[in-house]
């Protein structure tokens, strides 16, 4: 039996977490839920988006299932996510984009690992105003980036390239400006790069990649780069296979493990049966996959391409002719699941 912190989230969250949870139970594999809020839910329930029951609970567990996330606009209130990647040292951000079948997107073949920097740089949040004459007249921002934080991400890239057996890193920078950030990172990765011999290496600046990522993203195989480029690089590239919907991400530090998706909550379509729940299951097949559960996740995975294919059992952002919902899209691939894993 596996432990998890559930965070259900806000808006279209607890709805999808719900089909989540169902399709991952479909397995068979045995779950114990501790479900917490965080959040808006939380800020109304405690005042506070972060309430210590959430950490408590994801230092005992050290694996976590999370729907989306608002937060709080004012208020003094930090970023939910960053602050759990920061608390808990979550370093490595994992963003698959892998071709979906059936969507309106142009792009085949597109099968992109992004890894990204998840606690420092521009988002370390060492900023600060400045003020003369009791007028505030600028605003400074430090994009920390530290040895021991590049070597971490780029080492853990390439050891995922080899575990996965891809066959390219390319370290993405910006490295002819930022000379000394973005320099130390690309000196950095090519050290690491000398490891191993197997994988090939290169490097990209940072807009070079976008615009070749959008002209043929199957030159792509395992990308790593710096926490704000990767966010940015992170959303193109699932816009490559179709959206947001399609696409999870996963945080890995060295104790804790925790699955996203990584869309908004869309309060505006909350309760009204119409959020695409697979983003969240794909987060869940990424936990599967991250404790060793590797037929389960096989299991779902392929169901959910199969699915999509077939574009009738998909909710209208995938294809606005079906009148499909969350819920009818969840029973179907529980019933799916079920049938792959009794074979």
């Amino acid at each position: 039996m596996y432990n998890v912190t559930l965070i259900p989230g806000d808006g279209i969250g607890p709805s999808v977490i719900d089909v989540a949870v169902k399709v991952l139970e479909a397995t068979g594999i045995k779950f114990k839920w501790d479900k917490q809020l965080a959040g808006m839910a939380a800020v109304y329930e405690h005042d506070t988006p972060i309430p210590d029951a959430v950490l408590e609970s994801i230092r005992k567990n050290k694996l976590v299932l999370k729907g989306p996330l608002t937060t709080p606009v004012g208020g003094g209130y930090r970023s939910v996510n960053v602050a759990l990647r920061q608390e808990f040292q979550l370093y490595a951000n994992l963003r698959p984009a892998v071709t979906f079948e059936g969507t309106i997107s142009p792009f085949k073949n597109v099968d992109i690992t992004l890894i990204r920097e998840n606690t420092e740089g521009l988002y370390a949040g060492i900023e600060h105003d400045i003020v003369v004459d009791n007028e505030k007249i600028a605003a400074e921002s430090i994009a920390l980036i530290t040895r021991k934080g590049s070597e971490r991400i780029c080492r853990f890239a390439f050891e995922h390239a080899k575990s996965h057996k891809r066959k390219k890193v390319t370290a993405v920078h910006k490295a002819n400006i930022m000379k000394c950030t973005a320099g130390m990172f690309l000196e950095i990765a090519k050290e690491v790069a000398k490891d191993y011999p197997d994988v090939e290496f290169e490097d990209k600046i940072i807009d070079a990649c976008a615009m070749q990522l959008v002209m043929s993203p199957q030159n792509y195989d395992v990308i790593v780069t710096t926490n704000l480029f990767g966010d940015i690089l992170s959303d193109l590239t699932a816009g490559l296979i179709g959206g947001l919907g399609l696409t999870a991400g996963a945080n890995i530090g060295k104790d804790v493990a925790l699955f996203e998706a990584v869309h908004g909550s869309a309060p505006d379509i909350a309760g009204q049966n119409k959020a695409n729940p697979i983003a969240v299951i794909k987060a869940g097949v990424m936990l599967l996959q991250h404790v060793g559960e590797f037929k389960a996740a096989k299991a779902i995975d392929k169901a959910i391409h199969e699915m999509v294919a077939e574009g009738k059992y998909v909710t209208p952002d995938i294809n606005p002719k079906t009148k499909c919902g969350t819920r009818e899209m969840g029973s179907e691939l529980i019933s799916r699941v079920k049938k792959a894993v009794a074979k």
